[in-house]
């Protein structure tokens, strides 16, 4: 759908400029839960759905990569036989926190400070498929860069001690990318923010304002004019909202305490529909707003907005969101599945563990695991299919950006989006380059 014709106006001095458009496409029906039933299902099941179409999709790359060794499962393993096997890898981690661990009688013995990331040396790796498992070993197989829940090719023998010696790995590698359109020329923009925590203690509305009157056209010389008239799209990734923790207890609440447990997404409501009043924009939900917390999180229900939602540019998305705007295919979350891996394992920076989620083809390896998740039953909607052109991830601690490039052609911006009421910052992408500029904004009261 195309937003009706927007203008910014820029005063009697000059005439309006008009607003772009860009043709949206929503690509979010995967991450709906509309005719789920949960009838107490357990989670093994998103388990076998991922395995089954992951096997399928490694055995269709393997006579490319080692043609003349044979394949078996677990079960079939023959000592000093070299094969390939391809299963579900779990991660047995020793400080992995667990809830027994809580009500044990050894409760003095853990740690009083818990890290924030739970990797040590003792972690090891074990290959599971419908037969049995086995423990991998082998100096090329680092426990630190794997998670549970991947599903990859192994090429090794047993070993005497009944371990699987890994000589090589083979990864599901990059899906397939829809080329991107031919460049037209001209510039169109897209602005990410997330984090904004309205209400919260550390909120600062002056500075969420002008980042609103900014891209609306109201600030600025003609230049900016001319630049906020080339936004096409605004995008939230989560955590628009933050609540007194007080107020969360489980109790009955009084008027008054109700009446506070309302006022930030009032607030936001006013905010959002300054935006709506003039650019598309999407909102998806975070860990702290008023949503399921188990991934994927469903759209924010349009009755906490009832000024913005009566803008037709207004939509309210699940997280993971997925949408094209003019053929150019966007995916992102608001940061739970990057986080989580954050935990599990080690990278470089947060950018790494983005670009192996494209290359294992799965959007949140760690769900069900580690991850909150629903327990679908005959599918895995966080498998990724297609590959998209920009990938980004909300609630960051800094902006960053890089351009990777695949061995097939493929290219993506990663984008991580700092939180706004930390940093100030906004993040622009331009859809003709893919090229990336942060925009931010602070505010200094001299007294």
């Amino acid at each position: 759908m195309a937003a009706a014709a927007m203008e910014v106006d820029l005063g009697n001095e000059y005439d309006s400029i008009q607003r772009k458009q860009s043709l949206y496409k929503s690509l979010d029906e995967r991450f709906g839960i509309q005719k789920e039933m949960y009838k107490g299902q357990q989670y093994s099941q998103i388990y076998f759905a991922r395995l089954h179409l992951m096997r399928t999709m490694l055995y269709s790359l393997i006579p490319n990569w080692k043609p003349h060794l044979p394949v078996c499962n677990v079960l079939g393993l023959e000592e000093g036989k070299e094969c390939i096997i391809v299963g579900t890898i779990y991660k047995h981690m020793k400080l992995k926190p667990s809830i027994l661990d809580e009500y044990s009688k050894e409760r003095s013995a853990t740690p009083l400070v818990k890290p924030h990331n739970f990797v040590s040396s003792d972690d090891y790796l074990v290959l599971e498929d419908e037969s049995g498992r086995v423990k991998l070993c082998g100096a090329l197989l680092l426990p630190s860069f794997f998670v549970t829940g991947i599903v990859v090719a192994l090429h090794g023998k047993e070993t005497g001690a009944g371990d699987f010696m890994v000589e090589d790995i083979l990864e599901a590698g990059f899906p397939h990318q829809i080329e991107r359109p031919l460049v037209s020329g001209e510039d169109k923009y897209v602005v990410f923010v997330s984090g904004l925590s309205v209400g919260g203690s550390s909120s600062n509305p002056l500075q969420f304002q002008l980042f609103i009157d900014h891209i609306t056209g109201h600030l600025g010389d003609e230049k900016e004019q001319s630049f906020a008239a080339q936004i096409v799209q605004v995008v939230i990734a989560g955590n628009s909202v933050e609540y007194p923790r007080t107020l969360l207890n489980g109790q009955n609440l009084n008027a008054k305490d109700q009446s506070r447990l309302s006022e930030p997404i009032k607030e936001l409501d006013i905010l959002l529909t300054q935006i709506a009043a003039g650019i598309p924009l999407d909102i998806m939900p975070g860990p702290d707003d008023p949503a399921n917390f188990s991934l994927p999180q469903q759209a924010l229900h349009r009755c906490l907005f009832p000024g913005s939602s009566a803008f037709n540019t207004f939509r309210s998305c699940s997280n993971p969101h997925s949408f094209e705007l003019d053929n150019v295919s966007f995916l992102g979350t608001s940061g739970q599945n990057i986080d989580d891996l954050e935990r599990y394992s080690d990278a470089n920076d947060k950018l790494e563990f983005m670009e192996r989620t494209l290359r294992w083809r799965h959007l949140a390896p760690t769900a069900p695991n580690t991850l909150g998740c629903y327990p679908f039953t005959d599918r895995d909607p966080f498998f990724i299919e297609t590959c998209p052109h920009v990938y980004f991830v909300g609630n960051q601690e800094k902006y960053q950006s890089r351009l990777i490039k695949g061995s097939e052609g493929h290219v993506v911006r990663l984008i991580c989006i700092p939180r706004f009421v930390e940093t100030g910052t906004a993040v622009v992408l331009n859809m003709r380059n893919l090229e990336c500029h942060t925009l931010s904004f602070g505010t200094e009261f001299s007294t």
